[in-house]
């Protein structure tokens, strides 16, 4: 994570240009039970600037008070090479920092979701989204949209649209995922990962069906929008649990509870 002088999480709502910063691991990193070793680097490439190698496997200086929304803890410091470079890139004083797992928790919501954690997520851990919402809001948007405007990390593909706004339990992978909440969307799925620019879609177009009032959930209107399940996954309360879970490309998804409206979601 990019924080700022104060050790504030710094994203693309207020730096867009960090939709430009493309990260490259090794290309065993993804492999089961994978470790980095003394030589394992991660490589930051950016527009105008030379390439940023960071080694995955080295001793780090712990500095306190980083944030991100209400949390406030310890993180590991990536050195000054990285501050420079991120630095120089936004034009203001920044560092890169990686989550202190020896030491810190981070907790989600507890007023969603009790003893589950993150850790630099925005605010959940999992998000779910089906191909055929991206492909039904598509149909309405006079220049189609991809998939990494939303930034969800399961993407599934099969169902009708907008099926995983009534997920209330689902199995991936022999781990059991709950869900949380719809995902309310700030300004990032405007901004065009391809070239750091923000718009006014698709979040213009959502207004039209997918508000509070379109769908008809919360006594409180608002004038969030939502895309999107934020989910947890009931294994990751245990280490022993999560040991050698992994979720692949093409694995199936199963439906074990469903909600029968918005209604019961927003509940």
């Amino acid at each position: 994570m990019v924080v700022n002088s104060k050790g504030r999480a710094i994203t693309q709502r207020v730096e867009q240009k960090l939709a430009l910063v493309e990260p490259e691991l090794p290309s065993n990193a993804f492999d089961v039970g994978w470790e980095p070793s003394d030589s394992s680097i991660m490589i930051l490439r950016a527009p105008g600037m030379d390439p940023l190698e960071v080694r995955l496997k080295r001793a780090c200086r712990v500095i306190d008070s980083i944030s991100v929304w209400e949390w406030t803890g310890s993180a590991l410091d990536e050195g000054d090479d990285a501050s420079e470079w991120f630095t120089k890139y936004l034009e203001n004083p920044s560092r890169l920092v990686r989550f202190n797992t020896s030491s810190e928790r981070r907790l989600v919501d507890p007023d969603y979701a009790r003893g589950y954690s993150s850790m630099f997520s925005d605010g959940f851990p999992f998000l779910i989204i089906s191909q055929g919402s991206l492909n039904k809001l598509n149909e309405l948007l006079s220049e189609p949209i991809p998939i990494n405007r939303f930034r969800t990390n399961i993407l599934v593909d099969g169902c009708e649209p907008f099926s995983e706004d009534f997920w209330k339990v689902t199995k991936l992978s022999n781990m059991t995922f709950r869900d949380i909440k719809l995902c309310s969307r700030c300004k990032m799925p405007t901004i065009n990962q391809d070239t750091g620019i923000a718009g006014t879609e698709p979040t213009e177009t959502m207004l039209k069906f997918r508000t509070d009032a379109a769908l008809q959930r919360n006594k409180i209107r608002t004038a969030k929008v939502y895309f999107g399940q934020n989910f947890v996954c009931d294994e990751s309360l245990s280490t022993s649990s999560m040991k050698g879970k992994v979720v692949k490309v093409g694995d199936p998804l199963y439906v074990l509870q469903s909600y029968h409206s918005y209604a019961d979601t927003a509940a």
